[in-house]
């Protein structure tokens, strides 16, 4: 079988930080299976935002076999991973288990953004790390409060403390492809009032496809010294974040153990 590389995303519609690498992999010949962790249905009707992910994801190249809802199966709701890392951590362990071929795995930025982004990131990084696997994990950031006051955030900006960023050029046709995708979440249209003109802005700005390498030592400390954004929004504190993580630990141990 061809090689394979994964797509770990926490919510429908974020797929909008990697439409470029998506691309990159299919092209590159590689099997691309992207995994949606959360039923998405804090904002809108899971069914709803299922569909306009799958047609961008098809736009895009992904077959539709090759789209996974995992929330759904596993009845993780939005904004509540930290209440089912037992749950996620033995389907991603049994996932990557049953493929052999994986080879790179992308998952969101360590950034404080929303904590679903946050706890996804450390139970790939953290599960990933504790096997002999060459699998290459990349990190790719969405929106954070870094350096913002307030109810401001930043999109597409990568923190300087998760180490060296990646930069791969795209291409003037795809920006604006890029850019109409964006427009392809009509139950997310609250949301999508803050971040377009970002990822728009992003796009014809910069043009570039952001990635950072991971760092499992990352965990042990907030993302970035201020306020997170979601804890400034009330979603989560790091306190219960970091009890969530401590969780992820203590399964991972049942799981090596012999």
């Amino acid at each position: 079988m061809k090689p394979s590389s994964i797509f770990l995303m926490a919510h429908q519609d974020d797929e909008f930080g990697v439409f470029h690498q998506i691309e990159h992999e299919l092209g590159a010949g590689r099997w691309v299976r992207c995994i949606y962790v959360t039923d998405g249905a804090a904002t809108a009707n899971s069914n709803r935002r299922d569909h306009e992910s799958r047609a961008v994801l098809q736009k895009l190249g992904v077959a539709t076999t090759d789209i996974l809802f995992v929330g759904r199966q596993l009845s993780i709701g939005d904004g509540q991973l930290h209440q089912h890392v037992g749950a996620f951590t033995d389907w991603l362990d049994c996932f990557i288990n049953d493929h052999s071929t994986l080879q790179a795995c992308f998952v969101p930025a360590w950034e404080g953004g929303h904590p679903d982004h946050d706890l996804l990131h450390a139970i790939a990084v953290e599960l990933l790390g504790t096997r002999a696997t060459s699998v290459t994990v990349r990190q790719y950031s969405l929106y954070n409060a870094r350096n913002c006051m307030g109810p401001l955030f930043r999109v597409l900006s990568p923190l300087p403390e998760n180490g060296p960023i990646e930069r791969q050029p795209i291409a003037w046709r795809n920006r604006f492809r890029y850019i109409r995708l964006c427009l392809s979440y009509p139950s997310q249209w609250r949301t999508w009032l803050g971040l377009f003109p970002f990822v728009g802005g992003h796009y014809l700005c910069h043009g570039v496809q952001h990635l950072q390498g991971v760092n499992r030592q990352r965990l042990e400390q907030p993302p970035h010294q201020q306020p997170l954004y979601y804890e400034r929004r009330g979603f989560l504190d790091w306190p219960t974040m970091r009890s969530a993580i401590d969780e992820l630990h203590q399964k991972l141990s049942h799981l090596n153990s012999p």
